[in-house]
Protein backbone atom coordinates (compact mmCIF):
# COMPACT_ATOMS: atom_id res chain seq x y z
CA UNK A 1 0.00 0.00 0.00
CA UNK A 2 1.38 3.43 -0.98
CA UNK A 3 1.19 6.08 1.72
CA UNK A 4 0.25 9.57 0.57
CA UNK A 5 2.43 11.73 2.81
CA UNK A 6 1.10 14.90 1.18
CA UNK A 7 -2.04 14.41 3.28
CA UNK A 8 -0.02 14.26 6.53
CA UNK A 9 0.37 17.21 8.88
CA UNK A 10 3.92 18.32 9.75
CA UNK A 11 3.62 16.84 13.24
CA UNK A 12 2.85 13.46 11.64
CA UNK A 13 5.86 13.70 9.32
CA UNK A 14 8.40 14.54 12.02
CA UNK A 15 8.40 11.15 13.79
CA UNK A 16 8.78 9.49 10.39
CA UNK A 17 11.68 11.81 9.58
CA UNK A 18 13.38 10.84 12.86
CA UNK A 19 13.07 7.21 11.72
CA UNK A 20 14.94 8.12 8.47
CA UNK A 21 11.86 7.78 6.30
CA UNK A 22 12.97 9.09 2.89
CA UNK A 23 9.41 9.65 1.66
CA UNK A 24 8.56 11.80 4.69
CA UNK A 25 11.71 13.87 4.14
CA UNK A 26 10.84 14.26 0.45
CA UNK A 27 7.38 15.51 1.39
CA UNK A 28 8.84 18.09 3.79
CA UNK A 29 11.34 19.13 1.11
CA UNK A 30 8.64 19.57 -1.54
CA UNK A 31 6.29 21.28 0.90
CA UNK A 32 8.77 23.96 2.01
CA UNK A 33 11.38 24.33 -0.77
CA UNK A 34 9.63 27.10 -2.75
CA UNK A 35 8.71 29.32 0.18
CA UNK A 36 12.19 28.99 1.75
CA UNK A 37 13.78 29.79 -1.62
CA UNK A 38 11.67 32.96 -1.91
CA UNK A 39 12.75 34.01 1.60
CA UNK A 40 16.44 33.40 0.89
CA UNK A 41 16.25 35.09 -2.52
CA UNK A 42 14.52 38.13 -1.03
CA UNK A 43 17.31 38.55 1.52
CA UNK A 44 20.30 37.64 -0.68
CA UNK A 45 19.24 38.94 -4.08
CA UNK A 46 21.07 36.06 -5.78
CA UNK A 47 19.22 32.94 -6.95
CA UNK A 48 22.27 30.64 -6.89
CA UNK A 49 23.17 31.64 -3.34
CA UNK A 50 19.52 31.33 -2.29
CA UNK A 51 19.40 27.77 -3.67
CA UNK A 52 22.61 26.90 -1.80
CA UNK A 53 21.18 28.27 1.45
CA UNK A 54 17.96 26.26 1.17
CA UNK A 55 19.87 23.15 0.12
CA UNK A 56 22.16 23.53 3.16
CA UNK A 57 19.16 23.90 5.45
CA UNK A 58 17.60 20.68 4.16
CA UNK A 59 20.94 18.84 4.31
CA UNK A 60 21.29 19.91 7.94
CA UNK A 61 17.73 18.81 8.66
CA UNK A 62 18.48 15.36 7.25
CA UNK A 63 21.81 15.10 9.12
CA UNK A 64 20.12 16.05 12.40
CA UNK A 65 16.87 14.19 11.76
CA UNK A 66 17.21 11.81 14.69
CA UNK A 67 17.89 14.58 17.22
CA UNK A 68 15.82 17.48 15.90
CA UNK A 69 13.53 18.86 18.60
CA UNK A 70 11.08 21.59 17.67
CA UNK A 71 9.86 24.17 20.15
CA UNK A 72 7.66 25.66 17.42
CA UNK A 73 6.24 24.52 14.10
CA UNK A 74 8.34 22.95 11.36
CA UNK A 75 7.59 26.00 9.22
CA UNK A 76 9.06 28.28 11.91
CA UNK A 77 12.06 26.00 12.43
CA UNK A 78 12.92 25.96 8.71
CA UNK A 79 12.29 29.71 8.30
CA UNK A 80 14.61 30.53 11.20
CA UNK A 81 17.22 28.09 9.86
CA UNK A 82 17.15 29.91 6.50
CA UNK A 83 17.39 33.28 8.26
CA UNK A 84 20.46 32.14 10.25
CA UNK A 85 22.14 30.74 7.15
CA UNK A 86 21.45 33.94 5.19
CA UNK A 87 22.76 36.12 8.04
CA UNK A 88 25.87 33.98 8.25
CA UNK A 89 26.54 34.36 4.52
CA UNK A 90 25.90 38.10 4.64
CA UNK A 91 28.28 38.44 7.60
CA UNK A 92 31.02 36.62 5.66
CA UNK A 93 30.44 38.83 2.63
CA UNK A 94 30.45 41.95 4.77
CA UNK A 95 33.70 40.94 6.43
CA UNK A 96 35.32 40.27 3.05
CA UNK A 97 34.16 43.62 1.67
CA UNK A 98 35.37 45.49 4.74
CA UNK A 99 38.71 43.73 4.58
CA UNK A 100 39.12 44.57 0.88
CA UNK A 101 38.17 48.20 1.53
CA UNK A 102 40.56 48.37 4.48
CA UNK A 103 43.38 46.90 2.40
CA UNK A 104 42.68 49.28 -0.49
CA UNK A 105 42.75 52.30 1.84
CA UNK A 106 45.91 51.24 3.61
CA UNK A 107 47.81 50.00 0.56
CA UNK A 108 48.93 53.47 -0.48
CA UNK A 109 49.39 54.81 3.05
CA UNK A 110 51.92 52.32 4.29
CA UNK A 111 53.95 49.36 3.18
CA UNK A 112 54.04 47.00 6.15
CA UNK A 113 57.10 44.86 6.55
CA UNK A 114 56.53 41.23 5.62
CA UNK A 115 57.12 39.83 9.10
CA UNK A 116 54.49 42.04 10.74
CA UNK A 117 52.02 41.36 7.95
CA UNK A 118 52.49 37.60 8.31
CA UNK A 119 52.06 37.81 12.11
CA UNK A 120 48.88 39.85 11.70
CA UNK A 121 47.51 37.44 9.08
CA UNK A 122 48.23 34.45 11.33
CA UNK A 123 46.50 36.18 14.23
CA UNK A 124 43.52 37.02 12.02
CA UNK A 125 43.30 33.38 10.87
CA UNK A 126 43.42 32.21 14.47
CA UNK A 127 40.58 34.58 15.37
CA UNK A 128 38.52 33.41 12.36
CA UNK A 129 39.06 29.82 13.43
CA UNK A 130 37.98 30.56 17.00
CA UNK A 131 34.88 32.46 15.79
CA UNK A 132 33.97 29.56 13.51
CA UNK A 133 34.23 27.15 16.46
CA UNK A 134 31.71 29.13 18.55
CA UNK A 135 28.25 27.61 18.98
CA UNK A 136 26.07 28.58 16.00
CA UNK A 137 23.79 31.17 17.62
CA UNK A 138 26.66 32.61 19.65
CA UNK A 139 28.75 32.96 16.45
CA UNK A 140 25.92 34.63 14.52
CA UNK A 141 25.28 37.14 17.33
CA UNK A 142 29.01 37.91 17.60
CA UNK A 143 29.37 38.41 13.84
CA UNK A 144 26.31 40.65 13.66
CA UNK A 145 27.62 42.75 16.54
CA UNK A 146 31.32 42.97 15.74
CA UNK A 147 31.45 42.53 11.98
CA UNK A 148 28.23 44.21 10.87
CA UNK A 149 28.13 46.73 13.70
CA UNK A 150 24.52 45.96 14.63
CA UNK A 151 23.35 47.21 18.03
CA UNK A 152 22.00 44.61 20.46
CA UNK A 153 18.41 45.72 19.96
CA UNK A 154 18.61 45.19 16.17
CA UNK A 155 20.26 41.77 16.63
CA UNK A 156 17.50 40.74 19.02
CA UNK A 157 14.87 41.91 16.55
CA UNK A 158 16.49 40.22 13.54
CA UNK A 159 16.91 36.88 15.33
CA UNK A 160 13.67 36.99 17.31
CA UNK A 161 15.43 36.68 20.68
CA UNK A 162 15.59 38.80 23.84
CA UNK A 163 18.28 41.47 24.25
CA UNK A 164 19.46 39.66 27.38
CA UNK A 165 20.03 36.57 25.24
CA UNK A 166 22.07 38.68 22.81
CA UNK A 167 24.15 39.96 25.73
CA UNK A 168 24.68 36.42 27.02
CA UNK A 169 25.82 35.21 23.58
CA UNK A 170 28.23 38.15 23.25
CA UNK A 171 29.66 37.55 26.71
CA UNK A 172 30.19 33.87 25.90
CA UNK A 173 31.84 34.68 22.56
CA UNK A 174 34.19 37.26 24.05
CA UNK A 175 35.12 34.95 26.92
CA UNK A 176 35.97 32.10 24.53
CA UNK A 177 37.88 34.35 22.13
CA UNK A 178 39.81 35.98 24.97
CA UNK A 179 40.72 32.55 26.29
CA UNK A 180 41.79 31.34 22.83
CA UNK A 181 43.88 34.40 21.95
CA UNK A 182 45.29 35.24 25.37
CA UNK A 183 46.87 38.68 25.75
CA UNK A 184 46.54 39.43 22.02
CA UNK A 185 42.73 39.41 22.17
CA UNK A 186 42.22 43.12 22.94
CA UNK A 187 44.77 44.22 20.37
CA UNK A 188 43.24 42.10 17.64
CA UNK A 189 39.67 43.18 18.35
CA UNK A 190 40.81 46.78 18.27
CA UNK A 191 42.57 46.31 14.93
CA UNK A 192 39.83 44.28 13.26
CA UNK A 193 36.52 45.47 14.61
CA UNK A 194 36.70 48.75 16.47
CA UNK A 195 38.32 50.58 13.55
CA UNK A 196 35.32 50.18 11.27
Amino acid sequence: MITLYNTYQDQQLLPLLRESNDAAFTEIYQRYWDRLLVTAMHRLGNMDEAREVVQDVFCNLWRRRDTVQLDYSLNTYLSVAVKYEVLNRLAVKNRQQRYQLHMARNWEEATPDTENLLSFNELQEQLASLVKALPEKCRIVFQMSREKGYPRKKIASELGIAEKTVEAHLATAIRKLRSGLGHLFTLLLTLLFLSR
